[in-house]
């Protein structure tokens, strides 16, 4: 038995790495997409999805209807998690490759922050730090100064990750809430496009056919890393493996550098490490505390892992 779990451990950090080089090429096909408004990019990224999540839903037999009293929180996040793509899309646009990638990862930590608002989650000092420290490091990549012509990018990009970190509690909510997780993702994908559908007709800007195969390119992707994350999160539960989705920075690092050219600035680098660190540490002191409750009571710990499990 326990040579199954830890089998299953290490299929899950493969497809969490896999969905990190995903998301990584995704942010680079946007940014070689060229000049185009990021409502477009962002239609295109998740019409691709769309057909996707739907043809998943269709295989399974799973029903369209949501359940009931999760309408709101499907809105929710799905209108919230526009935000964070079109703020993302921005930011990958103005900045560097890494940079927007680093700020968009800054969700999970307001994750923390919106669960402690929202579900009443209690907040421990050592995570309460853990999330100001972080926020320390983003000040060294967004470097706020009305001088730095990256600032307005680059808070876009950070209030993009805030958006995600919301988005990512709704989802949290509707998979207590025993919601299918495909749904979800159609849900979200097929309001995205909608939303997007007025600025496409009033404000499109022609594209070469270079520009569609690159956002085809970037909804692939991204397709790619949300079905790789699933099935990350089907084999273990977050707190052992949600560390490894930081794996994302080094992949844009390096896309970054061979694609663009691009080289992080010292400041950057700090603010990576910082980041990184803490997300090093919040894993560390998740799996101590899942490890204390498994000797403690191993019967309720097991069945945790098995509701984290079905919700993520």
């Amino acid at each position: 038995m326990k040579k199954i779990k830890i089998e299953r451990r290490y299929k899950a950090i493969l497809y969490i790495i896999l969905s990190a080089f995903c998301f990584a090429f995704m942010n680079l096909f946007v940014r070689l997409s060229g000049d185009l408004p990021s409502m477009q990019k962002c239609f295109f990224r998740n019409f691709v999805a769309v057909f996707f999540a739907l043809g998943v839903l269709m295989k399974n037999k799973s029903s369209l209807k949501w359940k009931k009293g999760n309408l709101k929180f499907l809105l929710l996040r799905s209108a919230v998690g526009t935000l964070g793509i079109v703020g993302n899309f921005y930011a990958i646009d103005h900045i560097a490759l890494a940079d927007a990638s680093i700020l968009n990862k800054m969700s999970p930590f307001f994750v923390i922050i919106f669960s402690l608002v929202l579900l009443k989650e209690k907040l421990t000092f050592l995570q309460g730090a853990a999330v100001f420290i972080a926020f320390i490091g983003t000040l060294f990549i967004v470097k706020p100064t009305f001088q730095n012509i990256e600032f307005i990018p680059s808070a876009v990009g950070l209030i993009g990750g805030m958006c995600a970190g919301f988005a990512y509690t709704m989802v949290r909510i509707l998979g207590q809430r025993g919601e299918n997780g495909s749904l979800i993702v159609f849900f979200f994908s097929g309001f995205s496009c909608i939303t997007m559908l007025p600025f496409l007709i009033f404000d499109y800007h022609p594209m070469e056919w270079w520009q569609i195969l690159m956002l085809l390119g970037a909804g692939l992707s991204a397709t790619g890393g949300q079905f790789s994350i699933t099935a990350a999160y089907c084999y273990a539960p977050a707190r052992e493996i949600s560390v490894y989705d930081y794996s994302q920075i080094i992949f844009a690092t390096l896309l970054g550098f061979i694609f663009l050219g691009e080289i992080p600035d010292i400041y950057s680098v700090v603010g990576y490490i910082v980041i990184s660190s803490m997300a090093i540490l919040m894993f560390m002191y998740n799996n101590n505390k899942g490890i204390f409750k498994n000797r403690k009571n191993p019967e309720p710990a097991a069945d945790l892992d098995k509701i984290n499990e079905k919700n993520d």
